[in-house]
């Protein structure tokens, strides 16, 4: 009688008897794993900033109110074109006049650095001294900056805000159900806590300036209305154009605003630290003339 198989030799027979993949298979698999590839690059593709558009695209993309994304796409390449001199800008001006009362805020901030690209723009200067009064404090700013382009300390002010951390409160009374860590990066809009109020109502505390969480409530805090549920420091980008704004039209009140940047610190960058020594120097400069 024949030896009894070992399993090794069960299993190798297993092997080659089972059948492999069918032609179809093998191509249904291999398209399924190139669309799993190829969705997140459309995706990237589709939200990238810096994919070219033709001049009909811009055009399209400036007035497509149901995707502010591509408005702000449009308006960053605008901007990229003025930089470079690009005459052919000029004939969306109108639009960038009328996307800074656009509803949504993102738009109106870049609207705002785009115009402070051209000072000889028609319409640019009197656009950005509406927006000192914007809603949003990012938007202010950002108008503030470009102001100075055009010789106009109008929003010195806002300017002196930026290097200001955000002091965020709360707008009902209610128990932080949920919340970040303190020394987290956080971008403009993002998520730090949530609030829970009334009859099991949340609300969203998002940070209205990027930078970083310096303080936030922890969660399980009862918190009062009003009351400080977090504190966000700015980012460096926006201290540095910030300071570069005061170097050319800082006075000697903005000063305790300035110092605190000029300290060896771990979240302070060299660039910063740096510039913030400048600014001092160049306002004291200023105010003994």
């Amino acid at each position: 009688m024949p030896a009894n198989p070992s399993p090794a030799q069960s299993t190798d027979e297993a092997s080659a008897r089972k059948p492999g993949m069918s032609r179809t298979q093998k191509l249904l698999f291999f398209i399924i794993a190139w669309l799993i590839c190829l969705m997140p690059f459309l995706f990237w593709w589709n939200t990238w900033f810096g994919r070219k558009l033709s001049d009909q695209q811009l055009t399209e993309y400036l007035h497509d109110a149901k995707k502010p994304r591509h408005i702000q796409q449009a308006l960053v390449q605008v901007g990229e074109r003025i930089t470079h001199q690009d005459a052919t800008t000029k004939q969306w001006y109108p639009e960038l006049v009328r996307l800074a009362s656009d509803p949504v805020e993102e738009v109106r901030n870049t609207d705002a650095w785009v115009m402070g690209q051209d000072t000889s723009g028609a319409g640019f200067h009197e656009t950005l001294l509406k927006l000192l009064v914007d809603p949003s404090q990012m938007v202010r700013g950002n108008a503030a900056l470009s102001l100075v382009r055009f010789g106009d300390a109008s929003g010195r002010s806002q300017i002196v805000a930026l290097l200001q951390p955000a002091q965020i409160t709360s707008p009902e009374s209610g128990r932080i159900v949920d919340s970040d860590r303190p020394g987290t990066p956080v971008h403009q809009g993002g998520l730090i806590a949530k609030l829970e109020y009334g009859h099991a109502q949340t609300a969203e505390i998002r940070s209205p300036i990027p930078g970083r969480i310096r303080s936030v409530a922890g969660t399980g805090a009862n918190v009062a209305a009003g009351a400080e549920i977090a504190v966000v420091d700015p980012a460096n980008e926006q201290v540095w154009e910030a300071l570069r704004a005061l170097y050319l039209v800082g006075q000697a009140d903005d000063l305790a605003a300035v110092r605190p940047y000029e300290r060896d610190l771990p979240d302070i960058s060299n660039d910063v630290r740096q510039q913030a020594i400048e600014t001092e120097k160049a306002i004291r400069a200023r105010d003994n003339h």
